[in-house]
């Protein structure tokens, strides 16, 4: 079947660009309709990358990258490393791999993956998630294993959630982790962390 060639069909249809600066870095985006937040950063990317600390040789892994605000963010402050985005959602990944393009870095991948199962023995020091609220608990703890494992010793998983799913990170967290740290909660959403201890 054709896509629509209606006029609003085909203008709804075109790309959009999203400049943003985020805490020191202007960056810019090419998004589309279908994709989360395709017109601004949303609220919950903006406080997670504002609490988000890195070293510029780290090794980073953003889950669930959408079209690659967080995960370029981190390719810019860490340019001595590796960042890999992750994403289950074709358009979201071809998005991100044009905005890797776009901010001219060489140091980041966007690759197609439910969850972490497209990647090998990769290691990182940091992996991060802006969570979406119905992942689902099944999921959130394949994150979590999978991210505990793809962790170097000492290395983060930082996640961003809704306000509503903290305690269950905090259980989940000490579960899995051993541990639990509350970076930040906000009006709105949480950003929560564990740390591989060894």
């Amino acid at each position: 079947m054709c896509p629509s060639q209606h006029p609003e069909a085909v203008k709804i249809r075109q790309p959009l660009t999203v400049q943003a600066e985020l805490d020191g870095q202007n960056l810019k985006f090419e998004t589309s309709f279908g994709v989360f937040s395709p017109k601004e950063i949303d609220e919950g990317t903006r406080l997670l990358i504002h609490h988000l600390s890195l070293e510029p040789h780290f090794d980073c892994l953003d889950l669930g990258c959408g079209y690659g605000p967080i995960g370029i963010w981190m390719a810019k402050n860490a340019p001595q490393g590796r960042t890999i985005l992750l994403d289950k959602d074709f358009v979201a990944v071809e998005h991100a791999q044009r905005n890797i393009t776009l901010n001219q870095l060489t140091n980041a991948e966007a690759k197609l993956s439910n969850g972490l199962s497209t990647l090998k023995d990769e290691k990182f020091d940091l992996i991060v998630s802006n969570i979406p609220a119905k992942v689902g608990n099944e999921m959130l703890y394949l994150f979590l294993y999978d991210s505990l494992h793809h962790l170097k010793p000492g290395g983060k998983f930082v996640v961003v959630t809704i306000n509503g799913l903290r305690q269950f990170c905090k259980r989940t967290f000490n579960e899995i982790f051993g541990n639990y740290e509350k970076i930040k909660q906000g009006k709105s959403y949480t950003i929560s962390a564990a740390t591989k201890l060894s």
